[in-house]
């Protein structure tokens, strides 16, 4: 195969992973300085090295900060093909509408501005479900896009952006509660969280009183996020939580938390495990999990216990997708609701232990920061490859939910087994299905015809 095609398909594996796990934040081994400029740099490199593929990436599993950057990146590049085009639209929609309007304000701020950005935006705003929702939750962001989109709203929409406080009274039910609510304290309830927030703190209201009384319009993210501040006056959604959110707020409970709500907390993680799992769910065979659960697992100030949930929302997704399974934390403890982040990293005896159970599969989640003793995961690893197991009957896999700015990449353990970026274990599947293209035995052709086919599913073009 030819050496370019190799460093090709090497160099857009590296962007993947590192759009995958990477946010720019502080993580355990690097400062949030050396994240961004790592982050920066691969962006750039990709952006004016493969194009096309830097575009695909939108179809992928990157994560929102990425997915923002990349369209940021290509609209202001100019240029812009019908395949771009579509792909810009369709991962808008995904987006949270907070981050898309962040990202109209720094291309307005960046005076990037042309026919096909001021379609991009009016067809994004046109295809939201409730403009006035949004002009009062997110009025400044909904006004710079109009502005800088040169749209002129109609009804009661423009008046609200640019003279709020004008009207007499709105039609509007969202828009007349607002204005009610600048002197009704009843009317602030009638508003989203977010806007509702600032009349309270104007009238002083009691915390927990406010929280009681807007609790009916909390958002799901809204309520895990207030959980801890709110106390009794705010309770957690469980149900319909995804996964991977779902694992990171049982890791924020006090351990007598978790084991007095056991049943309740068990019982929601087996749930959405099923749900992500899907028709796949018993149909792995007999899977081996190595799970991370030393101290570096504790992540950041910024990106607090993210590690340590995505290997707590991996081991229920692989005991849901497996026939037969096998957990290995490393720290040795069996009871995987009670995890916490302390001690060593002995990922070589446990990578052991899992191929001592002969499973068909082998996923390791960790940061790869194998310290006891240093290196023998990857030994074990490439022992067990190249002598006792050559024909790859045991499908091995390394998932990485942490990015290495010095490396500008995940940090492997041997580069014998595949390695994949992940953020949210619903992803597991199909980034196990990536990884396989970083063993080096794949070239740009084949990752190109995965990515095409990845491509059309993303933009509905295939059943």
């Amino acid at each position: 195969m030819d050496t370019g095609e190799l460093i090709a398909a090497e160099d857009v594996l590296l962007f993947v992973n590192a759009a995958i796990t990477g946010t720019g934040q502080r993580e355990f081994h690097a400062g949030q300085h050396e994240q961004g400029l790592s982050l920066g740099f691969l962006h750039s490199y990709l952006l004016g090295n493969y194009r096309e593929f830097y575009a695909a990436a939108l179809a992928l599993d990157v994560n929102d900060h990425n997915a923002a950057r990349v369209i940021r990146n290509l609209l202001g590049a100019g240029g812009l093909s019908a395949l771009e085009g579509a792909l810009i639209g369709r991962r808008l929609k995904e987006l949270p509408p907070q981050r898309v309007y962040r990202l109209f304000r720094e291309l307005r701020k960046a005076g990037i501005n042309n026919r096909r950005v001021r379609a991009i935006i009016r067809d994004w705003l046109r295809g939201r479900p409730d403009l006035a929702f949004d002009a009062v939750k997110y009025r400044a962001g909904l006004k710079d896009a109009v502005k800088h989109a040169h749209l002129a709203l109609d009804g009661e929409l423009g008046t609200f952006l640019f003279t709020p406080l004008k009207p007499a009274a709105y039609r509007t039910p969202i828009l007349e509660s607002w204005r009610r609510a600048h002197y009704e304290k009843e009317a602030l309830y009638e508003l989203p969280y977010t806007a509702a927030e600032g009349f309270a703190a104007r009238r002083g209201l009691e915390r927990d009183a406010f929280l009681k009384g807007i609790a009916p319009r909390l958002t799901r993210l809204e309520r895990l996020r207030l959980q801890e501040s709110g106390g009794e006056a705010v309770e957690a959604d469980l149900s319909g939580m995804p996964l991977t959110r779902l694992a990171l707020y049982v890791l924020s409970l006090p351990v007598a938390q978790r084991v007095e709500r056991r049943a309740e907390l068990t019982g929601a993680l087996r749930a959405a495990a099923l749900r992500t799992a899907g028709d796949a769910a018993g149909t792995w065979g007999k899977v081996a999990a190595v799970l991370d659960d030393s101290y570096s697992a504790s992540g950041s100030a910024q990106k607090r216990r993210r590690p340590l949930a995505v290997a707590l929302a991996c081991h229920h997704l692989l005991e849901a997708l497996a026939a037969q399974y096998v957990p290995l934390w490393v720290s040795g403890r069996t009871d995987a609701l009670l995890a916490r982040a302390e001690g060593p990293t002995p990922l070589g005896l446990r990578v052991l232990d899992g191929l001592e159970h002969r499973p068909a599969r082998l996923v390791i989640v960790s940061d790869g920061w194998d310290n006891a003793p240093p290196g023998l995961a990857g030994e074990v690893l490439r022992v067990w490859r190249t002598r006792l197991d050559p024909s790859g009957a045991c499908s091995i896999v390394h998932l990485n939910p942490v990015y290495d700015a010095a490396t500008f990449d995940v940090r492997r353990l041997a580069p014998t087994v595949p390695t994949a970026g992940i953020r949210d274990a619903e992803n597991l599947p199909a980034l196990a299905e990536l990884a396989r293209f970083a063993e080096g035995r794949t070239g740009i052709t084949e990752l190109n015809a995965h990515l095409a086919a990845r491509v059309a599913a993303f933009l509905g073009e295939v059943p």
